[in-house]
């Protein structure tokens, strides 16, 4: 089948399809009926492109067709056990597999920065004292001198619990800045990106100069695949929220967004999952400062690469991706 046939064939049901999942909640009832059928067609008209090469402005449109019409399908199943079980194997990788060069450009910019910043605090160390104070720079060296009281004292059940709800708060309200600065143009969760970059960099780089390395990585290798993703993903919404809010495409502002919200909302709902994730191995496992080194080590690289993995490999073979 060569594409401009295929396009001739098949144009006129993706304009449809389109005009619902951007359209009001009457549009969506009117076509209830047509519109399964319909969707199970459009994931075989984009595996049909991805098999012929065809154009990848075609692959592309097809792709988030698919990704907004299943969650205009499935989406109300969403707060069930099989909706979360379907939304974590699925629907999320999915979502950052269909944005991948956007997400991995902020991921570069994040780390690039922290990187940056981390080496001229090690190469440099008055330099950390401009971006934090002594105080702020002493509770540092504080939380990561192995013979401090909080290492030497054991921490019961109850203490990781506290913990927990401290990590949980804490991660949600840097992600949640993160996002919210998108309504600036994207502006300002490129800075509040930025700010976590340089503050994490001048952190890490204070405590190598301090001496306490082997605490302080030994520590957050942990739950940091979990949560440095989470807060790069936070700031890749609110960075499409922003975009999508001044470059309508042609649409109204008000489709704009419902276009960005489709978007937006499977990779934010995923980056949440992330960071209760995090919180739960910073308090339960990240802690835990009798496990040895090399173990710890260990596990948090496992975090790393089955992330990538998991952003990779999951929900493949599947008709929808």
């Amino acid at each position: 089948m060569t594409q401009e046939r295929f396009l001739e064939r098949r144009q006129a049901s993706w304009d449809k399809i389109e005009g619902i999942v951007n359209g009001s909640a009457k549009n969506i009832r009117n076509n209830a009926a047509w519109f399964p059928r319909a969707f199970r067609e459009l994931t075989q008209d984009l595996n049909t492109a991805r098999a012929h090469a065809f154009d990848p402005v075609i692959i592309e449109r097809l792709n988030r067709l698919v990704l907004e019409g299943n969650q205009l399908l499935y989406g109300q199943h969403s707060w069930s056990v099989k909706g979360l079980v379907d939304f974590i194997l699925r629907t999320f990788p999915q979502s950052i597999r269909t944005h991948w060069k956007g997400i991995a450009a902020v991921h570069l910019i994040f780390y690039g920065i922290m990187l940056f910043t981390g080496f001229l605090c090690v190469r440099f160390p008055e330099m950390v004292y401009e971006i934090m104070g002594e105080r702020q720079a002493w509770n540092m060296e504080q939380m990561y001198d192995p013979e401090s009281d909080h290492f030497l004292e054991p921490r019961d059940v109850s203490g990781d619990a506290d913990m927990f709800g401290f990590y949980i708060y804490n991660n949600i309200s840097i992600a949640f800045r993160s996002f919210a600065g998108g309504i600036i143009a994207g502006v300002g969760s490129l800075i509040i990106l930025a700010f976590n970059a340089v503050f994490l960099g001048a952190a890490a780089g204070h405590i190598i100069n301090s001496g306490f390395a082997e605490t302080f990585f030994g520590f957050i290798i942990g739950h940091s695949s979990f949560e440095l993703t989470a807060i790069v993903l936070s700031a890749f919404g609110g960075l499409q929220l922003g975009y999508r809010l001044f470059i309508t495409q042609g649409l109204t502002r008000a489709a704009s967004m419902r276009r960005a919200g489709k978007t937006v909302i499977p990779i934010i709902s995923g980056s949440a999952i992330m960071l209760v994730i995090a919180a739960v191995i910073e308090a339960f496992w990240s802690s835990q400062h009798q496990f040895p080194m090399a173990l710890r080590l260990g596990a948090g690289i496992a975090g790393w690469v089955l992330l990538f993995l998991y952003f990779i490999l999951a929900g493949r073979g599947k008709s929808h991706d």
